[in-house]
């Protein structure tokens, strides 16, 4: 049993750094090929597992955009949205802000709608039937264009008021925020929330470009900024969160041993980290197994894995009272592991 694990299971959490497609288990896969009637490259489930192995974040691209070419149907999008659900549950997950990526279904034919209501179909059910809130960011992918970006902006504006914000995902080197300037401003103008991922295999710099030249309200990853004391500092002073995702960190060779995730120094500096899993069907486990792996492997002790799940609500776009109220429920949960 991994250490402090009834403290991590009974924990409340928010989950603020899950890609919907990512959740894609190959299970899953193989039975939307059939129903879809698509042809993919692996036969068996066996084939399927193994082609879920990879070094680095292009080859795991090239895997998770193959793989998501079986999704079509708004139905399909509801089940994938809603297995996540189920699993995050069973971690006792309470908040999700999920993203996704309109652009890799709409350049294969897919409606904007059939993807989005898909989601929100599922998002809404879980709400009623587990429990979970939610909130989604849609995303841009960095390796299109901005104009690309801006045509995105503009077709999904029917769906506007249904999201919280935008990120920008997809891979980071040669691809620095600066390029996506105009588009971010634009969407701060619309009133939307901006994440960008910066930092993961993408140098400091990217993550300074991110949080003083766009102004983005949280760091998705942002390993690479414990590089530069001056940027800590302005993290620190700022509280801006950081989405860590440390299984997503190891499987892509961001980090060649756990024990290198900078969890640990980022709490230890007094920084907003959180703990997310990223692509978990791809990455080796959801949320729950992040914590359980980093409690091992950074030797945390309660006190930090408590913080850390309070800082997945304080880092979250809940309103203010809707934090307050999940930190409460923290607070319930250590009470009755104490008596």
């Amino acid at each position: 049993m991994a250490k402090h694990a009834e403290l991590i299971a009974r924990l409340p959490k928010a989950e603020l750094h899950l890609h919907i497609e990512g959740s894609f288990e190959p299970e899953m896969m193989l039975a939307l090929a059939e129903r879809n009637r698509i042809d993919i490259p692996f036969k068996t489930l066996e084939d399927a597992k193994a082609a879920y192995a990879f070094s680095n974040l292009q080859e795991f691209l090239d895997l998770y955009y193959q793989g998501m070419n079986v999704l079509r149907t708004e139905q399909d999008f509801h089940d994938l949205t809603w297995a996540y659900l189920t699993r995050a549950e069973a971690d006792n997950v309470r908040h999700v802000e999920m993203f996704y990526d309109p652009q890799a279904h709409t350049e294969r034919g897919v409606a904007f709608g059939t993807v989005t209501d898909g989601i929100l179909s599922a998002l809404e059910r879980g709400e009623k039937e587990l429990g979970i809130t939610s909130k989604l960011i849609m995303s841009f992918l960095r390796h299109l264009s901005e104009e690309d970006g801006f045509a995105l902006l503009e077709d999904s504006k029917p769906w506007h008021e249904k999201f919280v914000g935008v990120g920008l995902d997809s891979s980071e080197v040669g691809h620095p925020p600066l390029k996506f300037e105009r588009l971010f401003a634009e969407c701060r103008k619309r009133g939307f929330k901006l994440c960008m991922h910066a930092g993961e295999e993408g140098p400091p710099e990217y993550v300074r470009e991110a949080l003083l030249d766009i102004g983005v309200d949280r760091i998705d990853h942002g390993n690479r900024s414990m590089e530069d004391p001056a940027l800590i500092e302005i993290l620190r002073d700022t509280q801006t969160p950081l989405t860590n995702c440390p299984l997503s960190n190891l499987s892509l060779c961001v980090i060649d041993d756990l024990r290198k995730s900078p969890v640990k120094k980022q709490l230890d500096e007094g920084l907003l980290v959180t703990v997310n899993s990223d692509d978990p069907a791809y990455f080796g486990g959801y949320i729950g197994k992040n914590y359980e792996e980093i409690s091992v492997a950074l030797d945390l002790g309660s006190d930090d894995l408590i913080q850390l799940a309070r800082n997945s609500f304080t880092g979250s776009f809940l309103s203010e009272s809707e934090k307050a109220a999940h930190l409460a429920e923290i607070d319930s949960a250590l009470q009755h592991l104490r008596m």
